[in-house]
């Protein structure tokens, strides 16, 4: 039986930042598409007036790109209303029940804190406001094995399974659902997806900005917890993972779910940790930091597919380079007949899927040149590039949420074997080491993928290598 759509939205911490920067947008960008029909109850602890929290959603619209339809926006503003209160208080949700009126199937999002989490789900269980409800919860689920489990317990008691959506807004993006359709709708990468013809893979994501003025932020998670746990592993699952028996999101959630499982458990070797120079001094950190804002790993799928092919994750902070790309690097041809190919004088072929910030596939195979002598270049050849008129991922996301459509969203099995991995290491690791600013990061992050051809360092100037 097909989902029934939620018939009001509720949104937790409704003037805070990630409402401010993504949501009101996503919201006028469903408005545009006539596809937001339900009313908007923004929950907040200020004492703000409706007129003044309106303002605050038209400053959201005019700075991420302007208004333009103004009709969509006027209808956006209508569907607004305000609740003020304490998230401990069981008065703020009897407002809320009363600020539902007929709404029987809300969907609540918990744009807030982690830490409330736990809280605010137990008063909506304790109201009666989830009897066919959805709850949406913002990343991070849990700041480990045990908080990740904990938060998950707590959700059950008050939601089903299927009324859970963990929301991680890199899952929204076009690039990352290209990666599921490349591998499943195209057969002939089936024969070579496996360890008999992949040497190795790896993802990159790069930022040049610091941590911006969210440093207390960080000292309390680092970059192993802020990305590579979940963005990463998640873009890992969808190039490891089997074949789903279909499309369903259950089917696809299974699949990921035993790849996180078949992971093993990292070690303090496995990972490089760094920190960029002058993090100590960013507002709201310790003088004597050890939080990685950089973090480079080798890991393993012990799974008959993967057995022994290594896995190279790297993200960090005010790098080279804002970018996220994946490379899968091919094994060479087992005889070498000409002399010039690969490994030898580069990389054996490859696949290279770049997922921000524009998004394309390129596949890198060697051609003969002019001449009489057999000689040749890698060259790339370009599968896709990005398309016009992609939903921003938080649209997608939200929109996919009110439907009851669970497909673009991390299950509780998955998340805690992802968990299980990183858990290991959060506390017993090597020291950060520093790095320089614009650089691609400290320079023994290097030795984990020596054996494997080095790095691949993002370029935003398209050329072949």
């Amino acid at each position: 039986m097909a989902a029934s759509n939620s018939d009001a939205l509720v949104v937790f911490g409704v003037t805070g930042d990630l409402a401010h920067k993504m949501i009101f947008p996503a919201l006028y960008a469903m408005a545009k598409r006539g596809t937001l029909k339900v009313p908007v109850i923004g929950v907040a602890f200020p004492k703000w007036s409706l007129a003044r929290l309106r303002k605050r959603v038209t400053d959201s619209i005019k700075r991420s790109g302007g208004i333009d339809n103004q009709r969509a926006f006027h209808h956006l503003l209508s569907q607004f209303q305000y609740v003020s209160g304490d998230y401990n208080d069981p008065g703020t949700f009897t407002a809320i029940k009363e600020a539902l009126g007929s709404a029987r199937r809300p969907a609540y999002y918990l744009a807030i804190p982690p830490a409330l989490f736990e809280t605010v789900i137990k008063w909506i269980g304790a109201a009666n406001l989830a009897e066919h409800a959805r709850v949406i919860v913002e990343k991070p689920f849990g700041r480990d094995l045990a908080s990740a489990r904990a938060l998950n317990r707590a959700a059950q008691k008050v939601f089903p399974q299927d009324s859970i959506f963990r929301i991680d807004h890199f899952l929204g993006k076009e690039a990352i659902m290209n990666i599921l359709y490349f591998r499943f709708a195209n057969s002939f990468l089936e024969p070579i997806w496996n360890r008999n013809y992949v040497a190795s893979v790896q993802v990159t994501l790069s930022e040049e900005i610091g941590v911006q003025g969210r440093g207390a932020f960080y000292e309390t998670a680092g970059c192993l917890r802020d990305v590579i746990q979940n963005h990463l592993f998640q873009v890992l699952a969808l190039l490891a993972m089997e074949p789903p028996a279909d499309r369903d999101f259950g089917a696809v959630h299974a699949e990921k779910a035993k790849v996180f499982q078949a992971m093993r458990p990292l070690k303090p070797d496995d990972l490089v940790r760094g920190q960029y120079a002058g993090y100590r001094k960013e507002p709201d950190v310790a003088k004597n930091s050890d939080v990685e804002t950089f973090c480079a790993l080798r890991l393993f799928i012990d799974s008959w597919r993967w057995e022994g092919v290594p896995w190279y994750l790297r993200a960090g902070k005010s790098l080279a380079e804002t970018a996220t790309e994946v490379l899968v690097e091919l094994k060479p041809p087992p005889q070498r007949l000409f002399a010039d190919s690969a490994p030898a004088t580069g990389r054996a072929n490859y696949l290279r899927f770049r997922l921000s910030p524009s998004s394309a596939i390129a596949l890198a195979a060697r051609v003969k040149l002019a001449g009489k002598e057999f000689v040749g270049d890698q060259r790339e050849l370009y599968l896709f590039e990005e398309q016009p008129g992609e939903e921003p991922p938080y649209e997608r996301l939200l929109t996919d949420a009110m439907a009851g459509d669970g497909a673009l969203f991390t299950r509780e099995d998955a998340v805690e074997a992802a968990w299980a991995v990183v858990d290991p290491v959060l506390k017993t690791h090597h020291r950060a080491r520093p790095y320089k600013r614009g650089s691609w990061g400290p320079k023994e992050a290097d030795a984990i993928i020596a054996s494997d051809g080095g790095w691949h360092n993002p370029s935003l100037k398209e050329t072949s290598e």
